[in-house]
This record gives C-alpha cells, sequence and structure tokens, in this order.
C-alpha cells in the first residue's frame, strides 16, 4: 500500500508562479507514489481573514481550477473542501484539550506573524490554536509523510507531539480499532502515526518588485494573468539596482530577473550571465526574452483552464467526489478516537 500524505492550500487569494513551483509542482509529482489528499483549508484562512470573507469561496474555486490545470488528477488524488469534512474540527476539539498553552505560545511562526502581519488582530484564540487545527487535519487521516518547507517543520514537530501524547493517554486496546493491525497480525499500541517530513524546497521566486511575493504588494504574476499581463508584469520587474546605462556591466546576482533565469530556464541564465557582465546584453531584452519563456511555460496551463472555467459543474462534482473520499476516512478515524474517550 502506499503511503497517504495530506497536504493543503489556504484559498486567501489568487496562485501565482511562486505557488507554482514551490508547492504545485511537487504535488504533481507526489500524487504518483502516494495516497495524496489534497484540501482546500478554508477554516485555516478564515483564521486570518475572519474580518473580510467576501472572497473565500471565489478564492476555493479559483484555486481548484488552477491545481487541476497544473496536473493534479481527481484520479490519483482527493481533492477536497476542509470546512465540508466535519471531522477537522471534531479532532482538533480532542487535541485541544491535551496541547499545552506554551507550546503554542512558543512556535517561532506564531511569533513571527504576530510581529510581522500589522493589517490584521492576529491575537486571537484561532490564530494561536492554528498549529492543532494543522495537526487534526494531518492525523484525520493518518498521514505517514507530509511534505513541507523547512520553515514549516515545528508546526509538523507539534503534530508530532501531539500524536505521542494522545496515543500515550489513549492506548488502543485488541478491540477498539479496525484499523491498527500489521500484516504479520501483531497490534500496534497508536491510533496516530509521526509522520515524517518530505522536505520541499522553498520557492526562490521573489515578487516583480525585488520583495516578498505577497498579494498584498500587488507584486506577482498569477497562474491565471492573460499571457499579455504576463508580459507587461515581467516588463516592469526589478532589475540590477548598480547597471544604469546599457554600456555598465552586469551583476546577475543581484538581479531578480536572473533568478527566475535560474528556476524556468536554468541552460539559458549561463549564457545570459556572461552575456550581462559583458554589457552584451541590455536589461529590456533580458526582461523580453523571459516573459516569452513565462508565457510558453504558462499557456498549455491556461488551455486546460479556460475548459475548466467554462465547465464548472465538473469541478464541483470533483469536490463533491472528494468529500465523500475524505469524510469515509475522516469517520473512521473519529469513530475510533471516540471508542478510545469511551465516548
Amino acid at each position: 500500500m502506499k503511503e497517504r500524505i495530506l497536504s493543503g492550500m489556504r484559498p486567501t487569494g489568487k496562485l501565482h508562479l511562486g505557488h507554482l513551483v514551490g508547492t504545485l509542482d511537487n504535488w504533481v509529482k507526489l500524487q504518483d507514489d502516494y495516497e495524496c489528499f489534497f484540501m482546500v483549508a478554508d477554516w485555516h484562512a478564515l483564521m486570518s481573514e475572519y474580518a473580510d470573507t467576501h472572497s473565500i469561496k471565489e478564492n476555493i474555486l479559483d484555486n481548484v481550477i488552477d491545481w487541476l490545470s497544473c496536473g493534479i488528477s481527481p484520479k490519483k488524488s482527493t481533492i477536497f473542501i476542509q470546512s465540508q469534512v466535519k471531522e477537522h474540527l471534531e479532532l482538533y476539539m480532542f487535541f485541544s484539550l491535551i496541547t499545552p498553552l506554551g507550546l503554542l505560545e512558543r512556535c517561532p511562526t506564531y511569533k513571527e506573524q504576530l510581529r510581522e502581519v500589522t493589517n490584521r488582530v492576529l491575537s486571537t484564540y484561532a490564530f494561536l490554536g492554528y498549529p492543532v487545527l494543522q495537526a487534526a487535519d494531518i492525523l484525520l487521516y493518518k498521514s505517514q509523510v507530509v511534505p513541507v518547507g523547512e520553515d514549516q517543520l515545528p508546526h509538523l514537530e507539534l503534530t508530532r507531539e501531539i500524536a505521542r501524547k494522545f496515543n500515550r493517554l489513549y492506548p488502543v486496546r485488541k478491540d477498539t480499532s479496525r484499523n491498527t493491525k500489521f500484516s504479520n497480525g501483531v497490534y500496534k499500541k497508536e491510533i496516530f502515526p509521526e509522520p515524517e517530513a518530505i522536505l520541499t524546497k522553498a520557492s526562490r521566486l521573489l515578487g516583480t518588485d525585488g520583495r516578498k511575493m505577497s498579494k498584498s504588494y500587488n507584486n506577482y504574476i498569477a497562474l491565471s494573468d492573460t499571457l499579455e499581463v504576463v508580459r507587461k508584469k515581467t516588463q516592469s520587474m526589478f532589475t540590477d539596482p548598480l547597471r544604469i546605462k546599457f554600456a555598465d556591466p552586469g551583476h546577475p546576482e543581484q538581479c531578480n530577473v536572473h533568478s527566475y533565469y535560474a528556476i524556468f530556464a536554468p541552460d539559458r541564465k549561463t549564457e545570459l550571465d556572461g552575456l550581462c557582465r559583458k554589457a552584451q546584453i541590455g536589461c529590456t531584452d533580458c526582461k523580453k526574452e523571459l516573459g516569452q519563456i513565462l508565457v510558453k511555460i504558462l499557456e498549455p496551463i491556461q488551455e486546460k483552464r479556460d475548459d475548466l472555467v467554462k465547465n464548472k459543474k465538473h469541478i464541483f462534482e470533483i469536490l463533491e467526489q472528494g468529500k465523500k473520499e475524505a469524510s469515509k476516512v475522516a469517520s473512521e478515524t473519529i469513530e475510533e478516537v471516540k471508542s478510545l474517550l469511551k465516548l
């Protein structure tokens, strides 16, 4: 049997090139080797967007269309919306009973978000408990592995700690779980696995202005941008700040455009580095060529996207089927949990 993976995205805006190279390309590969559950994490989106929820529903559909356009297949993976599987919140409740506050308050990403996010009030009960819901998401499906970047490792370790504590407090008896038997007939003593990380490479893409790619800065190239918009945004990209005139030698290592070449056209980057350093190619031409490269990459994605947008009924059917598949697994897990808690 394939090992199981749970991964998700928050529907807080349009997906962009950073999502493509940081997550979606990886998901496409994983679905061939693992039993994948890919979740639209709308509860997680609400934890930061609770004051302005008007776009979440629209983003859910838009994001799923992008997933399918990039190669996520409902024949290989289960695609579903988090809030449509009620067991996520049930397991979140059970886990909240055993999770110490200090463990959550020490979480590095929680402290970082409180410092950096100034346009939203995040000092809420729900946002503090974000990692507990994340643990419930993962363990509800008894995921053995989770694709994460290095910055998310503290969250995964917290999930592992919650699993260990639950397993210790509520050991499985021979007659309480139907999914705990090894092939050799020996019974496990735990209901939840301690999931291992599959480290994914963090996206090295900055926004078109050289800052972190973010919808707040409006500095991203969306997967759904028209090809003409892709070209225009590429032409507006921040380049080498030390190169003022065409005759000035360039510094590719300081140029945001060249960082895009490193990901989308690494063979061409090597040649362009030399031309740039010798002032044999200008920034305008370099960006124009990059625009064409990005158009070539996005064109087949957008062709699939256009077909899917015309048949939204099919998208809803995929999500409904995903809900049924996810709910089946989730309800079995909750039955086991309630049995262990004598509920």
